[in-house]
């Protein structure tokens, strides 16, 4: 048959005829943005033949698996500083033909923030967008997307000792995509989600408005709370609800290792933490393998002092065994510190402003939910799996109090009542290449495998923010309805419906879209 030589011509007429679409597109759209922008946009535009492109292309680059020589790069990166730099991109490359993209702190854990199967694509990078207003007073606080959450952290702790945030743990995450996508963090039995706090919000639209919550409505303020931003717009800010916390909170991480009660141990953790321990209270659990052997880490945050959480624990997990001495008092800031690793004695709280991850690898995570327990004979499969592959570590993060409370409808994150956890698979390598990338991707993959039984079905389902390409990728072709329910329906469940519907109100033609954006009709 011909037909494959027919394809292979085409293809290569294609690439050359890109390449001259490249560079004329290219040279048209950076006119275009000239043209647009209040004052010079110059300093603030990096393509490929720039000095500093690299730097500035990998200053955001959270995972190292996308940061091969293979890697997709964009055709140029516009650190925009001023409102008129994002409006000038979205109309440039509507007009020009380009794929615009939307980073603010590069977490994405598949990294869609920064690369595209899309050939003529360029980044819009929002760290300029960083200020962070907190209003006592009121319990309120503007933030800017690009801000980090360790900034946010940080400007709350400097006007209050009483006063947080629920939201993620680890500092260098940007505002805008944890916010977006949903957000989580070790507050979240007692005050939800990071999108149940938020108040308000601005987005610049397709068409380059500027629109508030009154402005936008009702639709497109619920889609942007938990179905992720970039399908929809540039969102630039969010007025976040603070929350109250005691002066002193109580911190532990306690590690045990595989005995003849580890089984009984996990076991119970799965019946308590979520349907038994009270709201104030969040334990995560972390099973992982070490030098040959199961262990399993309890990390906790207590709103209250160490003996009120030592009696409680005493009672209602006694197979833990936890000790005065396993805990810390700290306040509420710094126990984020003690959270992400940071030795707390030695460690100021102006750590949280560093933007420099603590570790910086090769990753892939997945996510699963968890209904029931996983029964203690199932366990210990679980166990010697887990044995046998080494590398990836499986996390119990519990649901329950407020979060079961919560309507599954109110945001498009619909993981409400009826979850125990939301189960984390991770794997880390420092090794580059597609070699060590396939082998420690099968890992967690068959991990995920091993787990069919034990997690939700019909959809299985899966969590926005620990975006995971495996579950569905969006070619955005005439098929990308079909395409997007496919994903968006592990992720949303009943609610990728109102999303494809505000996106087909709001970005008809599809502007904002990446490899898992929410489809228009």
């Amino acid at each position: 048959s011909m037909e494959p030589f027919k394809i292979l011509f085409s293809f290569i007429f294609m690439i050359s005829i890109s390449s001259v679409v490249n560079s004329s597109s290219l040279d048209g759209f950076v006119g275009c943005l000239e043209n647009y922008s209040a004052g010079s946009i110059s300093p603030f535009l990096y393509q490929r033949n720039n000095a500093s492109y690299s730097g500035v292309l990998q200053a955001y680059i959270r995972n190292l698996r996308y940061n091969e020589s293979t890697t997709p790069k964009p055709l140029l990166i516009v650190t925009a500083k001023h409102v008129s730099h994002i409006q000038g991109s979205i109309f440039c490359a509507r007009t020009h033909g380009l794929q615009m993209i939307i980073r603010s702190g590069g977490h994405d854990y598949e990294g869609i923030s920064y690369w595209s199967e899309h050939p003529d694509f360029f980044i819009l990078d929002l760290f300029n967008f960083r200020s962070v207003n907190v209003s006592i007073a009121d319990e309120t606080a503007w933030v800017e997307v690009g801000a980090t959450l360790g900034e946010v952290y940080y400007s709350i702790a400097a006007k209050s000792r009483v006063h947080g945030f629920p939201a993620g743990v680890c500092p260098t995450v940007g505002v805008g995509g944890h916010i977006s996508g949903g957000g989580y963090g070790n507050l979240m039995r007692k005050y939800g989600l990071t999108v149940d706090n938020v108040l308000d919000a601005t987005i610049i639209d397709v068409n380059g408005n500027i629109l508030n919550r009154a402005s936008m409505g009702e639709d497109l303020f619920w889609a942007i709370t938990g179905g992720g931003g970039s399908s929809f717009g540039v969102v630039l800010s969010y007025k976040i609800h603070l929350v109250r916390v005691p002066e002193t909170v109580t911190v532990f991480s306690v590690p045990r290792t595989y005995d003849e009660n580890f089984t009984d141990l996990i076991f119970r953790y799965q019946e308590i933490a979520a349907a038994v321990l009270p709201p104030e209270l969040f334990v995560r659990l972390t099973l992982d393998v070490v030098n040959g052997t199961n262990r399993a880490t309890f990390l906790a945050l207590y709103l209250g002092n160490s003996s009120e959480l030592v009696s409680l624990l005493g009672k209602t997990f006694p197979e833990l065994g936890l000790k005065q001495a396993d805990c810390v008092e700290t306040s509420w800031v710094k126990s984020v510190l003690f959270w992400t690793n940071f030795p707390l004695a030695s460690t100021p709280v102006d750590a949280l402003l560093s933007r420099v991850p603590q570790v910086l690898t090769h990753l892939k995570r997945k996510s699963d939910y968890l209904k029931k327990p996983i029964p203690k004979q199932d366990l210990n499969l679980l166990f010697k799996k887990m044995l046998q592959l080494q590398l990836p570590m499986l996390t119990f993060n519990p649901y329950g109090g407020r979060m079961a409370e919560i309507s599954p409808s109110a945001k498009p994150f619909p993981h409400r009542a009826g979850n125990l956890a939301k189960l984390q698979y991770a794997a880390n390598w420092n090794e580059d290449g597609p070699e060590a990338s396939n082998r420690n991707l099968n890992l967690t993959r068959e991990l995920f495998e091993f787990m069919t039984p034990y997690v939700s079905s019909n959809p299985r389902e899966a969590f926005w923010n620990y975006r995971d390409l495996d579950i569905g990728i969006n070619d955005n072709g005439k098929n990308r309805y079909a395409e997007g329910l496919v994903y968006g329906v592990k992720y949303f469940k009943d609610n990728i419906v109102r999303l494809v519907n505000v996106k087909t109100k709001v970005d008809p033609f599809d502007f904002f879209r990446n490899e898992q954006s929410i489809p228009s009709l």
